[in-house]
C-alpha cells in the first residue's frame, strides 16, 4: 500500500466538494462524547464520509498542518493496525504557509510504509513504532512492547487472553514460552527476522533512546509470557540502543486515584506485589544533571513519580543529541499516551512545537490523536474507575513551573545581571524539599495560588512574593514563568469544563437515595472546578 504525501492541504483534499459548505469543525465536547461511547477502531470508519470519527481525524490533520509539512502512512480499514489512526501523520519539518505550497517530502514514504508493514508483528497487538511528535528535528515515538511467543504463534490466542476469554480458538494454540522456544533454531530465526525489522524501523527514525514504562519484565497471563520487552531480549538485539526501565503503575492503579477524590498527592504504588519485577534502570549519564535521587523512586507518590519521569524524558529530547525517543508500556494505550500527551503539552507551552495552535486547539489535538485515535479504551476504563485519562490533564497543574521548561537554559542566559537575593537559577536549583510545593500555600513559599473560588471552569491566580530579589530579575523570571503557566492552566481549565459536562457526569455512580446532586458536587470539588475550604489543588 503506497503512502500518501501531502502537507496542510492533505486534510482538506479528501473532503473537498465543489460548492458544498464544509461541516462545522468538531469541538471538544463532541469528541469526548464520542470517545466515552466507543473505542476507536479503524475498520469501523471506512465509507462513512460524514461520520464523527472521520471529522475528528480530518480535524487532527488540519491542526498538524498549521505548523508542519507531513507525509501520511495509510492505515485505511486498519490494514496495518486496527487501533491506530486511518491516516498516520509522519511529521517531516516545521513550515510556514508559503513553504506548504512547495512541500517536498524528505522521506521515501513507500520505504517507510514497507518497514511498518514488516515490523508490526514484532510488537504487541501489532502496535508498531510510530512517530508522533517532532522536536528539534528528532522524532518522539510511541508503540506497544515487544510481542512474545504467544502472540507470534497465535494471534487468535493472544486476542483471547486480552479479551477475557471470548475466543474459543485459543484451545488450538500451542502453549509456548520464550524459554522453550529458544531451544529451537527455527524459532530463534523467527525472532531474528521480526525484531530485525523492528530495529530497522527504529534506526530509520533515528531512535536511540527506548523508555519502557512496564513494571514487569514480561507480561504473564495464565502462567505464560504473552509479551516481552527490549530489556530482557536474550539475544541482546537491542544492545545498541540506550534502554531505560522506568516502571510506572498501570491503569488499574488509577482506580485508587479516583477513590481518593482525584487526589494524587500521597498516593504511592505498592512495589512489593508479586508481578512487579522490573527495577528502575537509567544510565548514569542521563541522570547526573537532574538533581533527583532515583534510589528513592519506590517512595514517591504519583505526583512525584510522574513529575520526575517527565523531567527525564524532557532532558533526553532537549539534549544536544540528534537521536529520537521511543516511549512504550505494554499495549501502548494507557501509560504511553499519558506521557506522550504531557510531552506534547509541555513543549507547546514553551512555544517550541505547534506554535500556531491555541490552548483549545492543542487540547483537541492531543485528546483526539494521542488518546482517541490510538485506541485508548476510555469506555472500559471509566466503567472500572481507572481514570488515567482524566489524571493526565488534571496533572497539568503540577508541571507549570520553570523546572519543566525546555527553555530554562536559554531563559537563564537572557536574564539581567545578578541582583541581590535569589535569581532564577538559584530558585531552579533548589531541591523540592528545600523549597516546598510550588502550588501549596502551606509551603515555605509559593509561586502561585490556584483555584480561587469562582465560577465553574474558571481560574484566577495571585502571585506570591518569592524572595527579596532585585525587582528586575524577579520580574523577568515571573514573566517567563507566567506564559508557560497561563497556557497550561488554560488547557487544564478547558478540559475540566468539557469533561465535567460530558464524561464526568456519567462517571459518577447513581446514589441509591437519589442524592445525585451531592455526588456531582463531590466530583466538581475533586476535579477543581469549585474551590474548597479544606484543600487547594
Amino acid at each position: 500500500m503506497a503512502g500518501a504525501r501531502g502537507a496542510a492541504a492533505a486534510s482538506a483534499a479528501s473532503s473537498a466538494s465543489s460548492g458544498n459548505p464544509q461541516p462545522q469543525e468538531p469541538g471538544l465536547g463532541e469528541l469526548l462524547e464520542e470517545f466515552s461511547r466507543t473505542q476507536y477502531r479503524a475498520k469501523d470508519c471506512s465509507g462513512t464520509g460524514g461520520s464523527k470519527v472521520e471529522r475528528i481525524e480530518k480535524r487532527c490533520l488540519e491542526l498538524f498542518g498549521r505548523d508542519y509539512c507531513y507525509s501520511v502512512i495509510q492505515n485505511v480499514n486498519g490494514d496495518i493496525c486496527g487501533h491506530y489512526p486511518q491516516h498516520i501523520v509522519f511529521l517531516e519539518y516545521e513550515s510556514s504557509e508559503k513553504e506548504k505550497d512547495t512541500f517536498q517530502s524528505t522521506v521515501q514514504v513507500s520505504k517507510l510504509q514497507d518497514l511498518v508493514n514488516r515490523s508490526k508483528t514484532a510488537r504487541c497487538r501489532g502496535r508498531f513504532v510510530c512517530p508522533v511528535i517532532l522536536f528539534k528535528g528528532k522524532h518522539i515515538c510511541r508503540s506497544a512492547t515487544l510481542a512474545g511467543w504467544g502472540e507470534l504463534y497465535g494471534r487468535t490466542g493472544y486476542n483471547y487472553i486480552f479479551s477475557g476469554g471470548a475466543d474459543d480458538a485459543w484451545a488450538d494454540v500451542e502453549d509456548i514460552t520464550e524459554e522453550d522456544g529458544a531451544l529451537r533454531s527455527s524459532d530463534t530465526h523467527l525472532f531474528d527476522k521480526v525484531r530485525g525489522y523492528d530495529i530497522k524501523l527504529l534506526r530509520y527514525l533515528s531512535v536511540k533512546y527506548i523508555c519502557d514504562l512496564m513494571v514487569e519484565n514480561k507480561k504473564v497471563k495464565f502462567g505464560m509470557n504473552v509479551t516481552s520487552s527490549e530489556k530482557v531480549d536474550k539475544a541482546q538485539r537491542y544492545a545498541d540502543f540506550t534502554l531505560l526501565s522506568i516502571p510506572y503503575p498501570g491503569c488499574e492503579f488509577f482506580k485508587e486515584y479516583k477513590d481518593r477524590d482525584y487526589m494524587a498527592e500521597g498516593l504511592i504504588f505498592n512495589w512489593k506485589q508479586d508481578y512487579v519485577d522490573a527495577p528502575l534502570s537509567i544510565p548514569d549519564f542521563l541522570t547526573c544533571s537532574l538533581n533527583i535521587d532515583w534510589s528513592q523512586y519506590q517512595s514517591w507518590d504519583l505526583v512525584q513519580q510522574t513529575q520526575n519521569y517527565l523531567k527525564l524524558l524532557l532532558s533526553i529530547i532537549n539534549s544536544d543529541d540528534d537521536s529520537g525517543l521511543l516511549v512504550h508500556c505494554i499495549s501502548g494505550w494507557d501509560r504511553t499516551p499519558l506521557f506522550i500527551s504531557l510531552l506534547r503539552l509541555s513543549l507547546w507551552a514553551d512555544g517550541l512545537i505547534h506554535t500556531s495552535l491555541k490552548p483549545t486547539e492543542i487540547l483537541y489535538l492531543t485528546v483526539a490523536y494521542d488518546w482517541f485515535l490510538f485506541g485508548h479504551m476510555l469506555v472500559d476504563r471509566l466503567s472500572k474507575g481507572e481514570e488515567i485519562f482524566f489524571f493526565c490533564f488534571n496533572f497539568l497543574k503540577h508541571i507549570i513551573s520553570e523546572e519543566f521548561s525546555a527553555l530554562k537554559t536559554q531563559r537563564r542566559k537572557s536574564l539581567p545581571a545578578r541582583d541581590a537575593g535569589f535569581t532564577v537559577e538559584d530558585i531552579c536549583m533548589l531541591r523540592r524539599k528545600d523549597r516546598g510545593s510550588t502550588t501549596s500555600l502551606g509551603s515555605d513559599f509559593s509561586l502561585v495560588m490556584e483555584s480561587s473560588p469562582g465560577a465553574a471552569g474558571s481560574f484566577t491566580y495571585e502571585t506570591v512574593e518569592l524572595v527579596p530579589a532585585g525587582a528586575q530579575t524577579q520580574a523577568a523570571w515571573l514573566a517567563a514563568l507566567s506564559e508557560r503557566e497561563t497556557r497550561l492552566q488554560e488547557v487544564r481549565s478547558a478540559f475540566l469544563a468539557a469533561y465535567s459536562s460530558t464524561v464526568g457526569l456519567r462517571a459518577v455512580a447513581p446514589s441509591p437515595s437519589g442524592a445525585i446532586g451531592g455526588l456531582l458536587e463531590q466530583f466538581v470539588r475533586g476535579v477543581g472546578l469549585r474551590g474548597t475550604s479544606s484543600s487547594t489543588l
